[in-house]
């Protein structure tokens, strides 16, 4: 197999397209959970990075019944990609497994028979996921196709702690090698650029996922300082600092070396509203963001894997299949 399109690393939209043979919506609703961070379970007042929306602020009709949401967003993608007919339903906003195993059932079920709809991708917390609601997801999985998506953010403690995010890093390991057991696949959530993190902290983050963690896709976001956040006090105290381009840029394409060629890259960047950003307003430019990371693999002639650290350090999970590079990618270097 190749990467697809001349990329340099694993694209989702390459996955769904070896999957489904062809193109995928992924559809975001929100399917009206809380979240332990902020009802008392755990904590309260959410991570301070978290938004009111409990980051679903993309979401186009987050106040209507499931299905209406459903419809209301394939419509708008429908507008550019009119001969689409398959859909990934995604529970995005705050944490879709808190709740009794029957609210999530009753919730999700209402969408997977939807016309067209033939996956989940549930986003949820390491500390939400007992037995009863593993269970479900197995037979989710088995009737569907599935990703559970993990919010990690970080493997250190100490940013934990500043970020409010109130579970620790084994509690994150715990949950993966429970979902793990029935074959679900996990996609991990990891946030460059959060208080007092380094770029080689950064780097380390990835390092520590992959390797003591047996996922299957991974999704990096740079960290979108928002309005009515608890994080901007930070930002106006001095305590935060915004990351430039060429910085993520840069962050970013040393992540990728370290990433197995068959780990999934769900996201380099991420979306949010221009009038709830504070920034950096470079982000808004997605797509001149995923060029600028696309121009910079080239140039430094390497791509996902290259210096992959499971490999290197000899761990071994279920990696499935292999991804080879293209010879108009890989230009004979490897």
């Amino acid at each position: 197999m190749i990467y697809a399109e001349n990329k340099r690393y694993y694209s989702l939209n390459q996955a769904y397209r070896e999957t489904f043979g062809g193109k995928i919506f992924k559809v975001p609703v929100d399917g009206g959970f809380d979240c332990p961070n902020r009802d008392g379970t755990v904590a309260r007042g959410g991570c301070t990075f978290c938004s009111v929306s409990g980051s679903g602020d993309m979401i186009v009709a987050p106040t209507e019944p499931l299905p209406s949401q459903f419809t209301k967003e394939i419509d708008m993608m429908h507008m550019k990609w009119p001969a689409v007919d398959q859909y990934i339903v995604y529970f995005q906003n705050f944490t879709n497994t808190h709740a009794p195993v029957e609210v999530i059932r009753e919730r999700f079920e209402q969408v997977v028979n939807l016309p067209g709809v033939v996956g989940l991708s549930v986003g949820t917390r390491p500390d939400c996921l007992p037995p009863e609601v593993v269970d479900y997801l197995a037979e989710l999985n088995s009737r569907m196709y599935l990703w559970v998506e993990l919010g990690l953010q970080t493997t250190y403690e100490d940013t934990s702690a500043t970020i409010n995010r109130a579970h620790d890093y084994q509690t994150y390991l715990d949950a993966v090698a429970r979902l793990r057991k029935h074959n679900i696949q996990v996609c991990t959530h990891l946030i460059n650029g959060l208080p007092g993190e380094t770029s080689e902290m950064m780097i380390e983050n990835v390092r520590r996922t992959l390797l003591d963690s047996d996922i299957q896709g991974i999704k990096l976001h740079l960290l979108h300082l928002m309005r009515n956040t608890r994080m901007l006090r930070d930002y106006q105290e001095g305590r935060l600092q915004l990351m430039s381009r060429s910085e993520y840029v840069d962050v970013i394409c040393r992540q990728l070396e370290l990433i197995p060629a068959e780990v999934i890259i769900h996201r380099l960047t991420g979306d949010a509203p221009w009038d709830a950003l504070i920034g950096p307003k470079w982000s808004l430019k997605k797509w001149e963001v995923l060029n600028a990371i696309d121009d910079e693999l080239a140039r430094r002639e390497t791509w996902q894997g290259k210096f992959d650290v499971r490999q290197t350090a000899g761990v071994k999970f279920d990696r499935g299949r292999k991804i080879l590079l293209s010879a108009d990618v890989k230009g004979g270097l490897a």
